[in-house]
């Protein structure tokens, strides 16, 4: 079984804005965006810096050191230098909670 833990208030999200949180000793990065809520591995896989810290556009967030993109969704990087993705968790949205697995979607 599945089991989702709160992350943030849907109401504490920004559009395009990416929230860092740490759930069990794991960085995520929230990221409200196209309707949308995504929860992504707050670490990027080229270089050891915060997601959270970049931009969101086109369902993707974009490491501010290197440039590498993310697609938001499926964790897989656009372009180099990223050539690894990054997981991706399951999220559910009750009342204004975000709740976020950190059961690996990819």
């Amino acid at each position: 079984m599945t089991t989702f833990v709160r992350a943030c208030g849907l109401s504490e999200l920004a559009e395009d804005t990416p929230k860092r949180v740490e759930l069990d000793g794991t960085p995520v990065s929230v990221v409200k965006t196209e309707g949308e809520v995504f929860a992504i591995y707050d670490v990027c896989s080229h270089a050891n810096v915060s997601l959270s810290e970049g931009e969101v556009e086109d369902c993707q967030i974009e490491c501010w050191l290197h440039g590498s993109a993310f697609d938001l969704r499926t964790g897989k990087p656009s372009g180099l230098p990223a050539t690894r993705p990054v997981p991706v968790y399951p999220v559910k949205i009750e009342g204004d909670d975000v709740l976020v697995s950190l059961t690996q979607e990819s």
